[in-house]
């Protein structure tokens, strides 16, 4: 296992951990991880990494070890902002190498299609975005949203990292003892009660007031000028979130459309997390996209 080594930055107010493998002279690789992870979910996708690379992965605000926003919401734009203050900070001027995952896979195609010059390559691990949204649906949010604001989400806690393992497992039986142990160590801490806690802020939970505007996402996938690889798993469940598996899989070919330069491939024998299932096969379609 390649030992990673964590940096604390201040980054718009907020004090974000930073993690990282490999030389600070080696050519760069960001990593962004998805909704309730953590960046030492690269772990096992950077081990199977054959060249020398500086591979940089933060925890978005409100995950992992970096502070919580203190917000009664988390507005998708900031993590935008968050990933151009990273990338100001660790390659000022330069073209880079971005990869995301999930939610970290929105994130980084929409930025891709903002700011086109930063981006050498992109990489999209199954972030193909939300349901287009209905504006007849916007007053039934906006009143959900305010009785959110009355409550107090919280998360569920656990006996012990084990059950925390076993927690993951559920939720990916794919995942081995071993990965789910380590895994287990940087997705939950102690807290004051003795319990284990997952390190993700509960206001993520909570749906916001605002709708996914798939329109001006798309405008933005258009305008990426960086070869972008995408990734999809063989058994995954993510599409679950655009209808029925045909609908979802003809909508999201659509949205894929949009994207000048795409290479596709489909990872066998991998759920959603596929940079857990299978980080070999990933960390060689990975390294033969870069070079």
């Amino acid at each position: 296992m390649k030992l990673s080594r964590s940096e604390f930055i201040t980054l718009r107010g907020l004090r974000y951990h930073i993690r990282q493998w490999g030389d600070d002279g080696a050519p760069k690789l960001f990593l962004m991880h998805g909704w309730m992870d953590v960046s030492a979910s690269f772990q096992f996708m950077v081990d199977c990494l054959k060249r020398d690379w500086h591979v940089i992965a933060p925890d978005w605000r409100g995950f992992g070890l970096t502070d919580r926003s203190g917000a009664d919401n988390y507005w998708f734009p900031d993590y935008l902002g968050d990933l151009d203050a990273i990338l100001n900070h660790y390659a000022p001027e330069q073209q880079i190498n971005l990869l995301g995952h999930s939610m970290g896979g929105n994130i980084v195609t929409l930025y891709a299609g903002v700011r086109p010059e930063r981006i050498r390559r992109l990489i999209n691990l199954e972030g193909f975005g939300m349901g287009a949204s209905d504006p007849q649906k916007a007053p039934r949010r906006y009143a959900r949203w305010l009785d959110e604001l009355q409550q107090t989400p919280t998360m569920r806690s656990y006996a012990s990292p084990e059950e925390v393992a076993r927690r993951l497992q559920k939720t990916n039986p794919r995942l081995p003892d071993e990965r789910a142990a380590f895994l287990a160590g940087h997705w939950s801490r102690q807290n004051a009660e003795g319990r284990w806690e997952i390190l993700g802020d509960p206001i993520h939970k909570n749906d916001g007031p605002l709708q996914y505007q798939l329109e001006e996402v798309l405008a933005c996938w258009r305008r990426i000028e960086a070869p972008m690889l995408w990734v999809e798993a063989e058994d995954t469940d993510a599409w679950h979130w655009l209808g029925n598996k045909e609908e979802a899989h003809a909508e999201i070919h659509r949205r894929l459309a949009c994207v000048p330069r795409l290479r596709s491939e489909m990872m066998p024998d991998a759920g959603h997390m596929l940079h857990h299932d299978q980080p070999r096969r990933l960390a060689e379609l990975v390294e033969d996209f870069l070079i």
